[in-house]
């Protein structure tokens, strides 16, 4: 069994009083698509990260990670496992992440509850 890291928590585990539990879920496409995407990487996890700018004020940033910080949450669902800073979990609290793959093609989506405005081409947000 994975053992997380020292200082690590997982999203059920947090400190956050004033959140729902989970703060953040992983959908079923998702969790598949990042065990995929990491037997092909040199990687354990995927982050999630709110970062600022794009055309709305807020965007998601995606990578690839060998370790989780040790103020990251993690979430995990069937092998998959997603790292979320504290600061972007302010952000993304009540989200799901998801991986749409339709005709105008495939990319993770974060269905966010708390977003008041995207832009056109949905990478940006505001709150």
């Amino acid at each position: 069994m994975h053992q997380r890291p020292k200082g690590t928590k997982r999203a059920s585990e947090s400190s956050y009083t004033d959140m729902t539990e989970p703060s953040i879920t992983m959908s079923q496409n998702a969790a598949r698509r990042i065990v995929e995407i990491l037997k092909t990487e040199d990687a354990e996890l995927m982050r999630v990260s709110v970062e600022g700018g794009g055309c709305s004020g807020f965007q998601y940033r995606f990578e690839l990670i060998k370790e989780p910080a040790p103020d990251d949450i993690l979430i995990e669902r069937d092998g998959a496992k997603v790292a979320v800073d504290p600061v972007s979990l302010g952000f993304v609290q009540g989200a799901e992440i998801d991986f749409v793959d339709d005709l105008i093609g495939a990319a993770f989506k974060i269905k966010n509850p708390n977003v008041t405005a995207a832009c056109g081409c949905g990478t940006s947000f505001s709150i």
